[in-house]
């Protein structure tokens, strides 16, 4: 079995319907009362309350929740109240729902918590569960994977979850940090080598590819690999076949790729540290992870999971953190993400002096939060061939200024074509949002700035703007202004929703192109309530 639903009787007709559908998808399922009292021995995955949300029912949930710590899902009475407690619900059904598609949201669920004890990943931020339904979605497939982010976010971890959920779970799954080995030894080991090709090739070697072969291989660290090594790589994703160094033998290969990087492959690509077409052939499916700054919600969750495998493998009892300590732990920014906030809570862990982790316990560093410093500010590399060190910081700034041009000219050219169209181009600190009637029905062009909406006259070599009455704009429109903090943007594209659909909350989490339960988080995180 792959996962055990409780399913309450509250609506026995429809608890018949989905215990049926349950089994019948490889799922253990049984019925719980509504005064029945839940216990660990059950062992649920997720319990399935089918009405009684507001009564007895909120009962069931409380244990499973509070206690049992799994999901609960929950569908509506007929002619509710609709003032159901939703913190303690991982999805709310209303009355009418198809048991199709109940058993398919609660499927995805499980699904993400298999994913997360086979792996390791820990989470339950809006980031890290569209990471982990990404997972899911992906591993079913042979297409290539790129895993971006920073160092120490769980790529690995990432890529051996993709492995264990795919058909491929069974053959090898080989881990390779293509940074670790030197240029002269990376083709080798990536590719094998024939007897006698080289200085100290006394006998003929299959490569890692090959011992890979029906699985899947990770390349970490991609953006490090040689020049004439991704050639080669360019070859095995396009034909699906290789030589070994000094061989003049095909070798094929069914092997599926997992690459990631720590680096902007973007600017490798045009500064020519990496070859475009291999960017391509790589980027087919991508997965970016959060830095762990993004995530601080899942920080006390990490902790205790950190903390539980380090005293059992350390056979330590650990008396706990206070909550000032753990206030300074949510607060730090991280740095080395997730490797480093392990590495600290081994320390806490083993050094433990017999009371719980005061503020004063934690270092220097963190309780400072002197990490900020260190946070990562990619520099491109200078070729490996060139023979040069580095470069002057004047001539660096010139380099990078060019590279960022080149980056962004993709950019350029849709403002450009936004502007010959109509839409909203950036203008003096603010932007034209478009062709609007001013105070006194003259046509003109609607500007956002600091100062507020403004009206620019449609007027050949005009050098001012009149400010005058709001203009009557028949769509929302979300304006970035220097200054604003990703949070900001993310209030302003919620308000511009509502406002779009009346503040129709169902039809605004679809324009924004996410859950209605996320939405009802953030319209509380931003006191929109009103």
């Amino acid at each position: 079995m792959i996962g055990r639903v409780l399913i309450s009787t509250h609506d026995l007709p429809r608890a018949g319907a989905l215990r049926k559908r349950f089994d019948s998808a490889g799922y253990e399922t049984d019925l719980v009362t509504p005064g029945e009292r839940l216990t660990a021995e059950e062992r649920p995955t997720i319990l399935v309350l089918t009405g009684g949300l507001e009564d007895d029912g909120g009962a069931l949930a409380r244990q499973a929740f509070n206690v049992l710590k799994v999901p609960v899902f929950g569908i509506e009475d007929e002619g509710g109240a609709g003032r159901v407690a939703h913190s303690r619900f991982e999805e709310v059904f209303g009355p009418r729902a198809e048991v199709e598609d109940i058993v398919l949201v609660a499927s995805r669920t499980i699904e993400r918590m298999r994913l997360r004890s086979i792996t390791g990943i820990v989470g339950q931020t809006d980031a890290m569960r569209q990471v982990l339904e990404r997972v899911v979605q992906i591993a079913p497939v042979a297409s290539t994977v790129l895993v971006t982010g920073e160092s120490g976010t769980g790529k690995e971890l990432v890529a051996r979850g993709i492995h264990a959920l795919s058909p491929r779970r069974h053959k090898p799954f080989i881990a390779v940090n293509v940074a670790a080995l030197s240029d002269s030894l990376l083709e080798s080991e990536l590719f094998g080598h024939e007897k006698g090709a080289f200085t100290g090739a006394i006998d003929a070697r299959r490569g890692l590819f090959e011992l890979a072969d029906g699985g899947t291989i990770f390349l970490d660290e991609i953006g490090e690999m040689p020049l004439a090594t991704q050639t080669k790589l360019l070859r095995v994703l396009e034909q699906r076949e290789f030589h070994r160094v000094g061989g003049e033998k095909s070798i094929r290969i069914d092997v599926r790729i997992v690459a990631a990087t720590n680096q902007e492959l973007r600017q490798l690509v045009a500064i020519g540290e990496f070859r475009r077409d291999l960017y391509f052939r790589l980027n087919v499916l991508s997965i970016e992870l959060p830095p762990l700054r993004e995530r601080r919600a899942d920080i006390p969750l990490l902790v205790e999971t950190f903390v539980k495998d380090v005293s059992d493998r350390n056979d330590r009892t650990f008396p706990g953190i206070s909550p000032e300590a753990m206030d300074l732990l949510i607060e730090y920014s991280w740095p080395g993400n997730i490797r480093e906030l392990r590495n600290l809570v081994e320390s806490m862990v083993v050094l433990a002096h017999g009371s719980a982790i005061r503020p004063e316990d934690i270092p220097d560093d963190v309780r400072r939060g002197r990490g900020e410093s260190l946070l990562p500010a990619l520099i491109p590399r200078a070729s490996s061939d060139s023979g040069v060190a580095g470069l002057r910081p004047e001539l660096e700034f010139v380099f990078r200024t060019l590279v960022d041009l080149r980056v962004d000219m993709d950019d350029l050219r849709r403002e450009f074509e936004a502007y010959r169209s109509g839409m909203a181009v950036p203008f003096g600190g603010g932007a034209i949002l478009g062709r609007v009637a001013g105070p006194d029905d003259d046509d003109g062009f609607a500007v956002q700035s600091r100062a507020g909406i403004e009206i620019a006259p449609y007027t050949p070599g005009a050098a001012h703007i009149e400010v005058g009455r709001e203009p009557e704009v028949t769509e929302s429109i979300v304006v970035f202004r220097p200054g604003m903090t990703i949070e900001e943007m993310e209030r302003e594209a919620i308000v511009a929703a509502l406002e779009e659909v009346q503040g129709n909350r169902r039809k605004a989490a679809e324009l924004l192109g996410i859950g209605e339960r996320t939405l009802y988080r953030k319209i509380a995180k931003y006191g929109l309530d009103g």
